[in-house]
């Protein structure tokens, strides 16, 4: 019920939204090295992250991780889809609202599904350096025996621009539990 209220307030708001605030583009493709630090244990991988702007205040982005724990060497495959809203704020800063459909898969263990949501701004501080601050809620469901609780996390990241399309980024997701995942490789934009 919630989630259709937040979505008719942004469908409502359409008619009156700016685009992109400058030196924003929601049309983007990265990959890197990623690494969880987590009260159950470290993982670390490799990341795939995208987005796509599908209108001046709309994009849909997907994310992808796959990861391998350091005590039991076990697979732990993520991925999110999920669709964002960009309102332009200021001149260089938008305001975020994101939602997102999520699964986790651990390779001996359930396979959890769930939703997430975040809110938050991005402002593009020169022409070569954008930063961003989300807080956000997910949750998973409840599976086989296991019953995981949502959590807030905050997630804050930066991209330093070498030439319009190309840079690097990073990023660190911290989470109620002081789980930390931490993220950094090239970015592509377009």
């Amino acid at each position: 019920m919630k989630t259709s209220l937040i979505a008719l307030g942004l469908l409502a708001a359409l008619p009156f939204a700016a685009s992109a605030a400058d030196g924003l583009s929601y049309n983007y493709v990265e990959g890197g090295y990623v690494n969880t630090d987590a009260k159950g244990g470290d993982a670390d991988g490799w990341a795939v992250k995208g987005s796509v702007a599908v209108h001046p205040n709309f994009h849909v982005f997907g994310e992808y991780s796959a990861q391998e724990t350091d005590k039991f060497k076990d697979d732990v495959d993520q991925w999110r889809l999920g669709v964002g809203y960009n309102y332009t704020v200021a001149p260089n800063t938008d305001l975020l609202a994101r939602a997102a459909y999520q699964k986790l898969d651990l390779e001996y263990g359930p396979k959890f599904s769930g939703y997430s949501a975040e809110v938050g701004v991005r402002t593009a501080f020169t022409q070569n350096f954008e930063g961003y601050a989300l807080a956000g809620y997910e949750n998973y469901s409840k599976k086989r025996g296991y019953d995981p609780d949502g959590e807030f996390y905050g997630r804050v990241g930066a991209t330093a621009k070498f030439t319009p399309n190309w840079g690097l980024t990073g990023e660190v997701k911290l989470a109620k539990a002081g789980d930390k995942e931490w993220f950094v490789g090239p970015r592509f934009t377009w």
